[in-house]
């Protein structure tokens, strides 16, 4: 068990009600018993201590749990035990000495002789008074020790304590917890207080406390007081206590939303047990976001979305955020004027709005640019507010200095026009030079404003998806060394901050390129996100990335996809084995322990994979999922239902349990259309292996020209549309539930889209055997589903064009600008860029989505065009003609792209007739389902 943290977790099988109080058998909190009394030996370890400590009369002993190589307890010794720290540190003893424990009815004891005088049997307060006191020790951690300071840990231990010391004060950290609970239940601003605490009352790390307000009167005055060490842990903790002990959810809008309604009315909150909560951090960081989010998601956010956003990750306890807005204006100053480039030469590199996380990163330049000075002003004005709200809430943003970043993108005919952007060795003395003014303008024209301070935390990936020239150890080590020292110029405290999905992604990183790279920076002044860690971890193959810390992440989802995927079980067992396995550079008890993290390409999507991730920043043992799947349910709905338990269950063992290891990106048919002549595609039976045991996949798409991928499917399709059933079943109890109807909508467009996929077969299957009427019933088919398909997407506003479009547009100085920011949001969901008149860029639908309008407009129309050279193929008896198919598809994209035409914002339609009246069109007897 962890001797670190208290985590009381009340999971009642039906609706929420106040949580019983644990036994303390079942608790992870501290134990404190007379040395008199008998140790519980089924709970406890015991230990003989040498001598000379046993001469000693204690008059109290304090055990506290037992750690992997030693026995830790606290001694309460008289006035007249002649013991220095050291000889109690050379026991292995623990005791009071922090200047600022709080205990109540005693004053702080600034050393240990003060506090063996205060608490002798000859001074007051007498032992009837301290024993009452002692039991606070549960919120005002008391412990220290020359283990709970890891080596990893001790690496960062200097920007650690920077961060802390740099941090907002506590009176702007509370005053920002207060505006998060008033714009998230207002009706409640009043039931909740907030305090900050130091980190020696939470054990030497970052913890939140819940406890019962001591002031508490009834209606119109605080009923639970939530206390941490900075803003983010008080705001999560709030998250904690509405979620165990109130039954709520949080999500975002587009999921779903919120679900408060469990949430009992001013003065009827639940009480916590009276001695209170305590949860820690078994790691100090959380980190969120990836390079490429801010274009996928966040491209056309305003103020209004981000606060909601920041507010959503102090919610979840998001205390790393990338902070990427904004940095083109900080290059235009940059190299206008301290490096003479021309703004004509700027305006040639800057991409569109919509790509600039590729054009940060060098992966292509100019691609719907140039960038208005209207935009670069504007997003300026929104980093500082991005930034000032984080600080306030006490998160250490991590700044993006992508000028070191390296990657050509795929292209048809490499047009240096946007791609093959030149690149200056690192080696150049120009490098660091470049490197130095970008991070001091960062400091001094965006941090310095706000608090005077920077986090001293930088991105940069300089070989994110690009191999590096030659494989010499010594030159890679050159590389690294001189990006760190471009960093280091311009702030000596920076610690550099790398994804590692270059490990995971490209075979050239074996380890002696591995280590030169790691080794190339002093330790702890380099942090390795494990980018992929949920699916393909590389601390388990690398020896925990050759001792240098790193941060676990879920990366989960690819451009924005909408698809219902993820590995529940691996993200709630995967940190708890990292930082608990031999030699691991994240464990307590070994190095570098450095945090979470989710580093998702796009979110708003499949809520349950983020709330379940979001909870191992405060999770020490592995979670059970299927009791937590149960809960789940009961929280999202705020009504406990069988069925629809029944159904999260399946959906747990199927679209959640994707253990093959497949890189998965969303390939159904309807989204990614095959650009492939037809006499490649044919249909098979295969099996495979799905939880270890085989299920009978109907038919695969089989290609041998490389030229397309095929849709992955790792589960059983029937299973899922048995999951749909009971979903539907449960339509009149839940239909007045925004949360119920996305996950109605969203699993049913899950079973219809694999569907599609069938039928896309059975087209194929019919043109190979010259079955004109086949081909031509099964496409009207598959066109009426897509079309049907927008219908029922158009039912939830989570799965809507128009807000995409609308947003982008809003973003606008005139209408230039708006016909220039749509152009750019409606293709980097199509199609990129370099296409000719007949041949399709290679990066065509890869940020698709399943979004009404989308589908009727773009994907429906695409199909038919293919459907349409098919039959025209069979009629006159001759080949299929591509060329002349991709005319007419590109010629679409183009005009699509560049049309104005508007689409609704908001939803239309019954998410439950709708449902159900295409489960049973097209659902019911594939599945062999029953009538509903």
């Amino acid at each position: 068990q962890s001797k670190k943290a208290r985590i009381t977790e009340p999971r009642p099988k039906s609706h929420y009600a106040p949580p019983a109080q644990h036994s303390a058998e079942n608790d992870t909190a501290l134990h404190f018993k007379s040395s008199k009394q008998s140790r519980n030996k089924e709970t406890r370890e015991t230990h003989a201590f040498p001598p000379p400590l046993h001469q000693f009369n204690a008059f109290l002993t304090i055990f506290c749990l037992a750690g992997n190589r030693r026995f830790f307890c606290l001694f309460l010794f008289p006035a007249s035990a002649d013991l220095n720290d050291s000889q109690l540190s050379s026991h292995n003893v623990n005791f009071l000495r922090t200047p600022d424990l709080l205990l109540p009815s005693l004053t702080p004891f600034p050393s240990l002789q003060s506090f063996a005088m205060a608490t002798s049997p000859s001074s007051p307060p007498p032992l009837r008074l301290l024993l009452p006191a002692i039991s606070v020790l549960l919120l005002s951690c008391i412990f220290s020790s020359s283990e709970s300071a890891t080596v990893g840990v001790g690496s960062i231990s200097r920007l650690l304590e920077t961060q802390d010391r740099e941090r907002a004060p506590p009176s702007v950290q509370v005053a920002a917890a207060r505006g998060v609970l008033r714009r998230l239940l207002p009706s409640h601003s009043s039931s909740f207080d907030f305090r900050i605490v130091s980190k020696e009352q939470c054990g030497g790390e970052s913890c939140f406390i819940i406890s019962n307000h001591p002031n508490s009167a009834g209606p119109g005055t605080p009923e639970i007081l939530i206390s941490g060490a900075t803003g983010v842990e008080m705001v999560a903790g709030l998250h904690w206590y509405l979620k165990n002990w109130c039954g709520a959810h949080l999500s975002w809008a587009k999921t779903g939303g919120d679900q408060l309604n469990s949430v009992p009315q001013p003065g009827y909150l639940p009480r916590v047990q009276d001695d209170g909560v305590l949860v820690q951090r078994p790691v100090p960081w959380n980190y969120y976001q990836n390079a490429v989010s801010s274009s996928y998601t966040f491209a056309w956010w305003d103020w209004k979305r981000w606060e909601k956003e920041i507010d959503w990750m102090a919610l979840h306890g998001i205390n790393l955020p990338l902070a990427f807005t904004g940095q083109e204006a900080i290059w235009q100053k940059v190299f206008q004027q301290k490096f003479n480039i021309t703004k004509a030469g700027l305006d040639d590199f800057f991409g569109g709005p919509a790509f600039l996380a590729w054009s940060r990163m060098a992966n292509l330049h100019g691609w719907g640019g140039p960038l208005p000075q209207s935009w670069l002003d504007q997003q300026l004005v929104m980093q500082k507010k991005i930034l000032e709200r984080m600080y306030e809430l006490g998160m250490t943003p991590e700044i993006a200095i992508s000028v070191f970043t390296t990657c050509p993108r795929f292209s048809v005919e490499s047009n240096p026009k946007w791609c093959c952007t030149y690149l200056l060795d690192a080696t150049d003395p120009l490098f660091v030079e470049i490197g130095r003014a970008f991070i001091e303008e960062q400091i001094e024209g965006v941090y310095l404003i706000l608090y005077g301070r920077t986090s001293h935390i930088y991105n940069c990936d300089n070989f994110d998806e690009n191999t590096p020239p030659v494989d010499d150890p010594e030159y890679i080590s050159s590389l690294g060394a001189a990006t760190f020292k471009g960093m280091q110029s311009g702030d000596s405290d920076a610690v550099w901050l790398m994804q590692g999905w270059l490990f995971a992604y490209d075979p050239f990183w074996k380890p002696p390129q591995m280590k030169a790279l790691l080794h190339s920076v002093p330790l702890g002044r380099l942090v390795v996100l494990d980018l992929y860690a949920e699916v393909k971890p590389i601390w388990s193959i690398s020896e925990q990335f050759y001792g240098v810390p790193y941060i676990w992440c879920m990366l989960h989802n690819f451009a924005g996809n909408v698809e219902m995927y993820g590995l529940l079980d691996s993200v709630a067992s995967g940190p708890i084995e990292a930082h608990q396995s031999e030699n691991s550079t994240m464990a307590m008890q070994h190095p570098l322990a450095v945090g979470v993290g989710m580093s998702m390409e796009g979110i708003e999507q499949n809520p349950i994979v983020y709330d379940l991730m979001s909870e191992m920043a405060f999770q020490h043992k592995k979670v059970d999922v299927k009791a937590w799947i149960d809960l789940y349910s009961t929280r999202r709905y705020g009504k406990s239902v069988p069925l629809v338990q029944d159904a999260w269950n399946i959906l747990y063992h199927t679209v959640y349990n994707c253990t093959d290891g497949a890189y998965d990106k969303n390939r159904d048919v309807i989204v990614a259309f095959p650009d492939v002549d037809p006499s490649f595609i044919s249909t098979s039976l295969e099996s495979y292996q799905n939880n270890d045991k085989p299920t009978l996949r109907r038919s695969i798409l089989q290609q041998d020209s490389g030229s397309y991928e095929r849709p992955h499917i790792w589960y059983s399709p029937s299973e899922v549309i048995s999951a749909l059933e009971l979903f539907i079943r449960c339509g009149d109890e839940l239909s007045g539930s925004n949360t119920y109807r996305y996950d109605l909508v969203d699993l049913t467009r899950q079973a219809l889209a694999k569907y599609a996929n069938e039928l896309f077969l059975k087209i194929t299957k019919s043109y190979e055997l010259k079955d004109f009427n086949g081909v031509a019933l099964h496409s009207r088919k598959f066109v009426g589903l897509v079309e049907d398909l927008d219908s029922l997407l158009s039912c939830h506003e989570g799965f809507l064009l128009g807000p995409w479009l609308e947003d982008a547009k809003q973003l606008a100085m005139d209408e230039e600008q708006a016909k220039q920011f749509e152009w750019n949001a409606r293709t980097q969901i199509t199609m990129w860029y370099d296409n000719t008149d007949y041949e399709a860029s290679l990066l065509r639908d890869y940020g698709n989505k399943y979004w009404s309008g989308l589908l009727r407009d773009y994907y429906g129309p695409r199909a038919a065009i293919y459907f349409k050279y098919l039959l025209e193929s069979l009629e006159n008896e001759h080949s299929f003609r591509l060329k002349d198919w991709r005319r007419e598809w590109i010629k679409l994209t183009n005009e699509w792209q560049n049309s104005r035409g508007k689409f609704p914002v908001g939803s239309n339609g019954d998410a439950v007739y709708l449902s159900r009246r295409l489960y049973e069109k097209y659902l019911k007897n594939h599945s062999g389902g029953v009538a509903l």
